[in-house]
This record gives structure tokens, sequence and C-alpha cells, in this order.
């Protein structure tokens, strides 16, 4: 492959985990939470913020403090509640995070060890609603039920029913099942849902076949990617036409995650790549965000955009019929070629684009596979700053 000097940007077209000799970023620790100095926000995170979310510097800012405060405090309002625990979100507008909890001592419990929160009494606990779902997800969906979830703040399992389409027989038939098992609430969607490969199209991140997709983030020995974008075995080749390395490890459907190993002269750091016009982000490790969070992705298609992290644990039938679980459900748009790349909150990473619906046009929302289900799944470890 062609060698530079320098920073990644001289890999212009690699995005995430982009794969050069990068001078003063050598691999760190493995994937976890510890707390790192936090260095003040980019002035590219800033602008995107601002085109994205129509937030000031200053308010993007606070946004950004306030969502890790937030973080921190679900995790310890998680433990605290116990079984009690109902789930979490987070106000953007306010800058708080509500907790759900079913019992009253749980609730005092959680404002005693979260502190700065807020907390609703709901009647089905998280991990009810989660064991719900995971019936639901036996059915056979037809195609125009888009995706269902578990929303904390409706305390339900969401179903996403594509517009027009909620009257039919076999998706009358789906939402009876689906409410003889748990409580539902149905809304709809404008379009069914799809993955964002594209065919081969010069100057992009990586190829395998003639499928163009986005890395996602560095790994030791390789980066992790979108699993409908090769199968195990499959070659890859980067942005110039070289060899990177091969699809070591790949699931979909079911899931949607894969992971490359890198050789060949490549290398990997632990970064998000910017685009040229926007600088690049360090990645320090991979702390889950909360509902309600901003959340930012990288793409060889539509770069750098921003949006909310709207739901957890969705589950999501694609229009070619083929099924994903466990995804995390954002209103960042994406267009094909952005599959496997980056999403990314803050200085955390978050996972790897799966699909959606939508465009960057028009606006839509895009799922992505949480990044530590991967590692764990692979026994990999994230590459951090």
């Amino acid at each position: 492959m062609r060698r530079v000097t320098g920073a990644c940007l001289a890999l212009s077209a690699l995005l995430a985990s982009a794969t050069c000799a990068a001078t003063g970023l050598a691999p760190t620790a493995a994937a976890d939470s510890r707390p790192a100095p936090r260095p003040p926000a980019s002035a590219a995170l800033l602008d995107a913020m601002r085109r994205d979310l129509g937030l000031t510097p200053a308010a993007a800012r606070e946004r950004l403090a306030d969502e890790r405060r937030a973080g921190k405090a679900e995790r310890a309002a998680r433990k605290a509640a116990g079984p009690a625990f109902g789930g979490a979100w987070f106000d953007a507008r306010r800058g708080r995070l509500t907790v759900a909890v079913t019992e009253r001592q749980a609730a005092s419990d959680v404002r005693r060890t979260a502190g700065g929160v807020d907390v609703r009494l709901v009647k089905h606990s998280a991990a009810a609603l989660d064991a719900a779902k995971k019936r639901i997800d036996k059915f056979k969906a037809p195609s125009d039920v888009a995706s269902w979830r578990v929303d904390p703040r409706a305390n339900r399992v969401v179903v996403d029913v594509v517009a027009g389409h909620r009257g039919d027989n076999d998706v009358s038939a789906f939402l009876r099942r689906a409410r003889a098992t748990a409580p539902v609430r149905v809304d709809t969607v404008p379009e069914a849902p799809r993955t964002y490969a594209a065919g081969t199209v010069g100057g992009d991140p990586y190829y395998t076949g003639n499928v163009r997709c986005s890395i996602g983030f560095s790994v030791h020995g390789g980066f992790v990617t979108a699993g409908h974008c090769g199968r195990a075995g499959a070659a890859v080749r980067g942005w110039d036409g070289s060899a990177i390395g091969t699809f070591q490890g790949s699931s979909f459907p079911d899931n949607d995650y894969a992971w490359v190993s890198v050789g060949n002269g490549w290398w990997t750091v632990p970064v998000v790549l910017g685009w040229g016009a926007v600088p690049d982000q360090l990645v320090r490790g991979s702390a889950e965000a909360p509902v309600g969070a901003s959340i930012c992705r990288s793409g060889s298609t539509t770069k750098w955009r921003c949006g909310r992290l709207l739901a957890k644990n969705e589950t999501a039938n694609y229009s070619d019929g083929r099924v994903v679980h466990q995804l995390t459900k954002t209103s960042v748009c994406a267009e094909g070629g952005d599959s496997g790349g980056s999403f990314i909150s803050g200085d955390q990473a978050q996972g790897v684009t799966s699909g959606g619906w939508g465009n960057c046009g028009s606006g839509g929302e895009t799922w992505y596979q949480p990044v530590n289900e991967i590692l764990q799944r692979y026994g990999l470890r994230l590459h951090t700053a």
C-alpha cells in the first residue's frame, strides 16, 4: 500500500480505525469505561452538533458534560435498583436523566445513590420487558413490520409498522400475537428499513467483492464492522485497492457484526477519521451512552453526521426479510456505503452502522450494533487513546 507519515488524514478514505502509520497514536488499553482526562470538544464536533442538532458551541459543550454525568448516573442507578430497574433515558432539554423503577424502596435507593436524577414508578421492569421482547423475536414478522423494541419511557414494547399497512391481515395478525405476549404500543415509520452496503465506487474505504462498506473501530489485530458486508474468509481491499486482510468472523442476520484482521503493511489506530475538514476523533473507551444522548456517526458516503440515541435493544426487520436483534436506534441519517461505520458519543465508541430508512437529504433513522457485544463475542480489545 502507499505509505505516508504523520496523521491518518493521509488515508483520506479510511474511517474510524483508519489503518496507517500514525505518529504519536500508539494503541493502548483494552475496552473499558475507566475515566480518562477529557480534552475540550473539538471545533469539528461542535460544528457537527450545530449543523445536525441546532446547538451553539456553548450549548453543545454543556450537552456533552450533561451526557457524561447521565451515563455515570445510569450505571449507578441500575446497580442501586437491582431487579426493580425499569430503564433510563436522558432529557436533553433539561440535561437530566430519568430512571424508571417498579418499587418505592428502589426509588429511594436510586435517589440516594445516583443523585441528580428524576425517578419514575412504572409497572414493568426492564428485565420483564426484555423477556417479553425476546418472545416476540421468535415470531415471523411480515415485511411491513419494520422493528420492535423496549421503550423505557413508554414502559412498553413498541412495534413500528410501515405507514398505511397497519390494517394489513398479516400485520394485524403479528400485532395480535405481540399484544398477547407483552404490553405493546404501535407506532408508524415512513418506509421499510434496509442495510447500507453499496456497489463499488472508487476512492472509498474498503471493499469486499463488489460491496463497499465503512470501517468501524480499531481493535488489536484489525477492525470491527458490519456483518452483512462480508462472510468469514472474504478478502478485504483498502481505498487504494491493496489487500488489507480477511474477515475472521461475521454474523448476519440475527446479529450484524464482523471483524477483519489487518496485515499486508497496514496498521490500526484508535481514531474516527475526520474526512479532511473534520479533525480525527480520538477513541478513549466504550462506555455506553444513555437513551436521549447525542451521538455522531462517520461513514464513507455521508461522512460525519450527528443526532440523538432513540432506543436500545430494538429488533429490525429489514426489507429483504432478514432480521437483526439487539440494535440501537438513532436519529442520525445514513446512506449506501455507510454500513459498518462508527457511532461515537463524545470520545466513547458505541457501535457499527447496520441499516435504517431514509437518507441524509430528507432525513431518516439508523441502527447500530453495540460495539461491546462485538468485542465480547470475538474476544477482541478496543484500541483506545
